[in-house]
């Protein structure tokens, strides 16, 4: 019964009938857990406890990532990197592709989805670019988006719920996830060029011009990599006394809001406005329905199947198991995916590496299908509603399987390696 109300809640949040937000078809799904029996009230408590400091966490992120945008910080960093450039189509491809890298750092792969996309298709307009000359760019916008969102806890959602859960600090997080974070991002771009070298523009015009007046509000602009810097010092230094993620970017950004108030530069509340509060309510909604899935033993099954992969010697069983988790992710989406995995590892007690293979699994699986990430859906969602293009699903799942399968297989290697090193 989970699994049918678990399909129906899925079906709900991709379609959106009548447009109705994410967070309320998952609230209706976890209605009917809990009207049907398969979970109680306790288990929303329960569920609280761990979706809290992660959706909060993410919320503050993107606001922040909202305010700076509207003060013109990405956009300048954007025409820096096409002077860099210097009218080579080629190398300016790279350079985006680490710059969506370096956002989805320190502003979630949902900020670099949100915030990148219609930058990059604006540079490109600005730069002669035709438009199967755009797509490229695009489409590697995307795809980084998620697959670099490994370095830090704040990168990815299902990074913080996986910290959250197994009460793994920032630092020895970032340690950990440093060499795969690197792998992911160089592998990213080589399989990106190999699929779409027939397609990159090769020259441009790299006079594009940034003018302080593009600069809406100079305060927010100059504050914004001091910000950025001790915000990541603090995350650092709290979690090494357990303090919550959420307790640190919540209050950060909130002084960085009121900061933008006092400037009355830019539009706050339109940031406020467009932050995915609905993601608050889709966590703990799909979570209620994950714990019932738990309840009727979805997790017993998938602890079955990964205490047989866990068990294959050498890299096979971070292979096995990652790709597992990768086909997953992919088919019922990355977050009540991560959530249940976690569930069936903590039934088995699995090692660490275990843990951050099923991160890695979680953060790039999901680019093999359009309904693997909540990144892809607002990504697909701001390139329809800026009319940058269409992008099918069966297109989206064969870049996605032809760059995705050899990043997520040589991350899973590198992970493997990095605990050779770190035990």
């Amino acid at each position: 019964m989970s699994l049918a109300i678990f399909a129906l809640t899925l079906f709900l949040v991709i379609k959106r009938p009548y447009g109705i937000g994410i967070g309320y078809s998952a609230l209706l799904g976890a209605g009917i857990t809990l009207a049907l029996g398969i979970t109680t009230f306790r288990d929303v408590e329960i569920v609280w406890g761990i979706v809290w400091n992660a959706t909060f966490t993410l919320v503050a992120i993107i606001i922040a990532s909202l305010i700076f945008d509207e003060a013109g910080f990405f956009e300048y960093l954007a025409v820096k990197f096409v002077r860099f450039s210097k009218g080579s189509g080629r190398r300016l491809f790279v350079f985006i592709i680490l710059l969506g890298a370096l956002i989805s750092a320190f502003f979630a792969n949902d900020g670099t989805a949100l915030v990148l996309t219609p930058i990059v298709y604006s540079i490109l307009v600005r730069i002669g670019a035709k438009k199967e000359g755009i797509l490229p760019f695009i489409m590697a916008t995307g795809f980084i988006a998620d697959a670099a969102s490994m370095p830090f806890v704040v990168s990815n959602l299902v990074n913080i719920v996986t910290a959250s859960y197994f009460s793994i600090s920032f630092l020895e997080y970032s340690i950990v996830m440093l060499i795969p974070d690197l792998v992911a991002i160089l592998s990213s771009i080589a399989f990106l060029w190999i699929f779409y070298r027939k397609s990159i523009i090769t020259e441009y015009d790299h006079e594009v011009t940034f003018s302080r007046e593009e600069i809406r509000d100079p305060l927010v602009f100059r504050i914004a990599a001091p910000f950025i810097i001790i915000l990541v010092t603090v995350y650092a230094l709290g979690g090494a006394i357990g303090i919550p993620v959420a307790l640190i970017s919540v209050p950060a950004v909130a002084i960085l809001t009121i900061i933008s108030i006092m400037s009355r530069k830019i539009d706050v509340k339109s940031a406020i406005m467009n932050a995915p509060w609905q993601i608050v309510l889709f966590s703990l909604g799909m979570y209620i329905i994950v714990f019932g899935m738990g309840r009727e033993g979805v997790t017993v099954v998938l602890a079955n199947v990964v205490s047989h992969l866990q068990n294959l010697p050498g890299p096979l069983s971070v292979l096995s198991s990652g790709l597992f988790f990768a086909l997953v992710a992919a088919l019922m989406n990355n977050m009540p995916s991560v959530m249940i995995i976690n569930l069936s590892l903590s039934h088995l007690s699995a090692s660490s590496m275990m843990i951050y293979t099923n991160v890695i699994a979680n953060d790039i699986g999901p680019k093999f299908t359009v309904i693997g990430s909540l990144a892809t859906l607002l990504w697909i969602h701001s390139l329809e509603k800026k009319k940058v293009a269409r992008v099918s699903g069966l297109y989206y799942t064969k870049v996605g399987l032809a760059v995705g399968l050899p990043v997520l297989s040589l991350t899973l290697i590198s992970l493997w390696l990095t605990f050779l090193i770190i035990p």
